[in-house]
């Protein structure tokens, strides 16, 4: 007995082990079928992971760094661009907050889990909250499960997942399908001694989301990444509770609107079966459906083949590139599956085999997508605006982002005002509106003209556009895109110049008594200074106003018949009209009539000025021949005016391209073939003559000459056979400008204390002619343009300063009637520094952005209100209003007199100024003769303000030879400027009664 009983005692633990085993087996089994245990836990898991927006920055926020999802929708990118946006004026004002519990996963590893979405793109609204731009990617999904032909559904399922949608386990996870996973075990094992042998994956719908999403390259590197899959989509399952009924059905709707199908020239990347349906076989995705419906009678044909394209996406998700090429290799294994679809029941045999009758066709063209980015420049403007604000090279990437955007447009009456425009384009129409007269259209066709108009409203922080649009149907923004001469416009630019100058002397002189003023040494050549010091000698009212307006009373004649000596040669200028030519006109007079050689005259005072501005300038020293110390002067002279202008060149160009540098240099100047082969031979001394052709048919298109006359140009102009101040003279460009574009084309990362040192002969080079005496007139000469050139750098200082686009301007008188050109967009941005009582305020287009909403990563950022940059004394703009709405009652713009008024008759003042441009490529002889001309483009252009809140610019621009056919002046942008009147008091509000003028509801 007592020996039985130790093997009774062992039996019974025996027993009692199998029995352990049997329940854990049992209960294992049950969980590998039911996923109870993991949906109790997981579950309750979900219940903490949450995430809320809330006011300002968060702390606790986490971004993406990986994932072709994340990538796509700018996840991964939203700290760079916070980080950018915080240093352009913009503040976050609200931010995703994560609950502890999603932190802490999140920075396990864990894929963030909430629910994505399927389709994402930019939105673009007005400041009224209206969608103006609304693409999206995927551009064709499924609403809703329900929305998937049944067919599909058990077709994919068939392929990918079988057990997916098993309805007697409603808590299971769709995560692990566990006899695919351990088969994908084996088969891995298997393949570890036999490369060669296949290894299908054991992914999962759930998985392969995870895993083409969020993992890096949408591709699973390691069995980390693969386990860091499995468990993401286990928690995102059990976000919403236990059963996963629901979330099991989206996952497919999930899958088939998203899996990646490859790309497509023309149409970007392929994600889902809707856009792979158009971009692979340019079919229709509705019609698709209707064919694929379980109730469709349509042939069976038809739905065979619609079935097959269909089922060979699904097949060539694990290669969409190489099948793309491979089409062939494609249809064989579609038609494999076909038959095991059949075999196992999913589809008829009927439908199998009219499937395999039919041959997968590709689309034979590029196809494009259905929607086209937008052609309306107001929208483009705003995403050329985001693009930079984001630093996002391509609009391609830019409209895939998951952002909102809310911008300044008003889409309602930038919708009105474009339509006036294109009516305007009909000789009827624009009969009607009164274009056809003298001045206007009498010549040409008015369906060649483009029309551009902006608008701006002055609110605290910004000036916002509103309206900006035109009838060129070409994505070229005009305002903005181009250079153009716009003529007499910049008359406004050089009397603000003036009034700046007549503030700086003010500034100077106004606390000094009479007898002070008059020991005050002024040049001959200086009749701005000397004015000034008469006036406030003479005057007992020493107010800045008061000495700006007298200013204004200045008088200039003029006459023609005077040759000017300025842009490094002799000038002759003509006014508009006839009458204007024997007359002498005050400077508010010229200003209101655009009286040519007012301003030229004018200028060449605002020139002298500069270039006689302080005792012991380079002026004044040339003038003292007898000084003692002249030659001490002049070698500070060179050596500080050098480093001045080495510093000033340095800016201008560092940082810049070859192209950009050349491009650059070469827009300050006149261009001649002399001048060209000078610039080349000393900017790229060791470049061949073929690269000189290459560069005098870049900027010298029209000229012609045969190889060998630019080859004996090039030899002519070797550097050797010229100092560094002869080069400079021949160009007409400074010499210390042209050393240093080759120094940086040379040396592109060179500091400017490099340059410093490097140009320390060049410096006393530039001016060593200063010493001699022999050929003083010659000197004069060449001094005297020198000295212009260095009176133009301060005077394009001051216009940059006002928003000038262009980094110098040309040295020429001319410059005051539009030599330097000017780009509409730019004048309106002086149009809004006038309205701003002298503030330069930021162009806002952009109000506010929201990325990711509802999503963890979502982040609101909207504008701060800017205070400005002071960049005129308030006295110039309260002079200036005035005089420009004198324009406009009595001068070249007074058709618009009037045309502004409320709805109870009150008028509302309106000011501008106007400019024509004619720009013609002229080619003279030696002794200054017209050999030929080629009419470049034609253009006319307003610059206005309306009451005190709205400004903007009206142009008309023809370009081409077609140009030479129209005779139009800037009367005509201000005929338009009327025909628009009644829209814009509608849209703005002023013609009902008792209100005040429009606001967006979003300001």
């Amino acid at each position: 007995m007592l020996r039985k009983r130790p093997r009774f005692v062992k039996l019974v633990i025996l027993l009692a082990i199998l029995l352990l085993i049997a329940v854990m087996m049992y209960f294992v089994a049950d969980e590998l079928r039911t996923s109870r245990l993991q949906a109790s836990y997981l579950a309750r898991l979900g219940n903490e992971l949450n995430f809320h927006a809330g006011p300002g920055p968060s702390r606790s926020i986490l971004f993406p760094n990986a994932g072709p999802y994340d990538q796509r929708l700018g996840y991964t990118q939203l700290q760079t661009y916070q980080e950018r946006l915080d240093g352009l004026e913009y503040a976050v004002t609200e931010q995703a907050r994560l609950s502890p519990r999603m932190g802490e996963l999140i920075k396990r590893g864990l894929y963030a889990p909430y629910p994505e979405k399927d389709q994402a793109g930019l939105t673009i609204l007005d400041c009224n909250g209206l969608p103006i731009y609304a693409p999206v990617f995927p551009e064709r999904i499924y609403s809703s499960f329900a929305a998937i032909p049944p067919l599909l559904t058990s077709s994919l399922l068939y392929i990918e997942n079988r057990t997916l949608l098993d309805a007697s386990q409603p808590q299971r996870n769709p995560a692990v399908e566990w006899g695919r996973f351990s088969h994908a075990i084996w088969d891995r094992a298997v393949h570890l001694f036999h490369p060669n042998s296949e290894s299908p994956g054991g992914s999962t719908l759930a998985t392969q989301i995870e895993k083409y999403r969020h993992s890096p390259d949408g591709r699973t590197g390691s069995a980390t990444e693969k386990l860091r899959q499995m468990i993401s989509a286990s928690v995102r399952a059990y976000l919403y509770g236990e059963d996963t009924t629901e979330v099991r059905r989206q996952l497919v709707t999930h899958y088939v609107n998203t899996v990646p199908l490859g790309a497509r020239a023309g149409f970007g990347e392929i994600n889902g079966v809707g856009d792979g349906l158009w971009a692979w076989y340019g079919r229709d995705f509705k019609q698709v459906n209707l064919l694929l419906a379980d109730h469709s009678q349509a042939p069976l044909s038809m739905r065979a083949l619609a079935y097959k394209e269909v089922l060979s996406l699904f097949i060539s998700q694990r290669s969409p590139s190489y099948y793309q090429a491979h089409i062939d290799e494609l249809e064989t294994l579609t038609d494999s599956h076909l038959r095991l679809l059949a075999n196992a029941g999913v589809i008829t045999t009927a439908l199998r085999d009219a499937a395999l009758a039919q041959s997968l066709k590709p689309h034979s063209k590029d196809p494009r997508p259905s929607w086209r980015p937008a052609e309306r420049k107001g929208v483009n403007a705003v995403r050329g605006n985001l693009a930079s604000l984001l630093s996002v090279p391509r609009m391609y990437d830019l409209d895939r982002l998951d952002l909102v955007v809310d911008s300044a447009l008003d889409s309602r009456l930038q919708q009105d005002v474009t339509a006036e425009l294109y009516k305007l384009r009909d000789p009827a129409n624009a009969r009607t509106a009164g274009l056809i007269e003298p001045q206007l259209l009498q010549q040409g066709d008015p369906r060649g003209v483009t029309y551009s108009f902006t608008l701006f409203e002055r609110t605290p922080g910004g000036n916002r556009v509103r309206v900006q649009t035109d009838n060129f149907d070409q994505p070229l923004d005009i305002n903005k895109g181009i250079k153009l001469d716009l003529g007499s416009t910049a008359k406004l630019r050089t009397l603000i110049t003036y009034l700046e100058i007549v503030a700086d002397l003010h500034h100077r002189y106004a606390a000094l008594d009479r007898q002070e003023l008059k020991k005050i040494s002024v040049a001959q050549q200086d009749p701005i200074r000397r004015w000034a010091l008469d006036y406030l000698a003479q005057t007992p009212e020493r107010s800045l106003a008061a000495m700006l307006e007298a200013s204004l009373e200045r008088k200039y004649s003029g006459n023609p018949g005077e040759w000017f000596s300025t842009g490094g040669g002799m000038q002759h200028f003509e006014n508009f009209e006839k009458f204007e030519n024997g007359q002498n006109f005050t400077v508010r007079e010229g200003f209101r009539h655009s009286v040519n050689l007012v301003f030229v005259r004018l200028m060449r005072d605002i020139v002298h000025f500069y270039m006689y501005q302080v005792p012991g300038s380079s002026a004044q020293l040339l003038e003292n021949i007898d000084t003692p110390d002249r030659k001490g002067y002049l070698q500070r002279f060179a050596d500080t005016e050098g480093r001045t202008f080495i510093s000033h060149f340095y800016s201008k160009y560092r940082n810049k391209s070859i192209e950009e540098q050349e491009r650059i240099l070469i827009q300050g100047i006149h261009p001649t073939l002399k001048r060209l082969a000078m610039i080349f031979r000393t900017i790229a001394p060791q470049d061949s003559p073929a690269r000189f052709t290459q560069f005098a048919n870049t900027y010298l298109p029209a000229v012609g000459l045969s190889d060998e006359m630019l080859s004996k140009l090039y030899d002519e102009s070797a550097p050797q056979r010229f100092d560094l101040s002869d080069r400079g003279y021949l160009a007409g460009v400074h010499p210390l400008e042209l050393w240093m574009v080759g120094y940086l084309r040379k040396y592109p990362d060179a500091t400017l204390t490099q340059a410093f040192a490097a140009s320390a002969g060049e410096r006393q080079e530039v001016y060593k002619w200063l010493f001699k005496t022999r050929h003083k007139n010659a000197q004069d000469k060449r001094i005297k343009q020198l000295l212009e050139v260095e009176g133009f750098q301060e005077i394009h200082k001051a216009w940059a300063r006002l928003g000038y686009p262009f980094e110098s301007l040309v040295p020429s008188y001319g410059t005051a009637i539009g030599a330097s050109a000017d780009r509409p967009d730019a004048l309106a941005e002086l149009m809004g520094i006038i309205e701003n009582q002298g503030l330069r305020l930021p162009t806002v287009r952009i109000e506010r952005l929201q990325f990711g909403n509802g999503t963890p990563y979502e982040t609101t950022l909207a504008r701060t209100a800017s205070s400005g940059e002071r960049v005129l004394t308030p006295e110039i703009p309260l002079l200036l209003r005035p005089v420009l709405a004198e324009v406009v009652q009595m001068g070249t713009a007074k058709r618009l007199a009037g045309a502004f008024k409320s709805a109870n008759g009150t008028q509302i003042t309106v000011g501008g100024k106007t400019g024509t441009g004619d720009n013609r490529y002229k080619t003279f002889a030696k002794g200054g003769g017209l050999i030929s001309e080629r009419v470049v483009s034609r253009s006319g252009v307003l610059v206005f303000y309306i009451g005190d809140q709205y400004f903007g610019t009206v142009m008309a621009y023809v370009a081409g030879p077609k140009a030479g056919e129209y005779k139009f002046t800037s009367a005509l942008t201000v005929q338009i400027l009327k025909v628009l009147a009644p829209t814009l008091m509608h849209g703005l509000g002023y013609n009902e009664a008792g209100r005040q003028p429009h606001e967006c509801a979003r300001p």
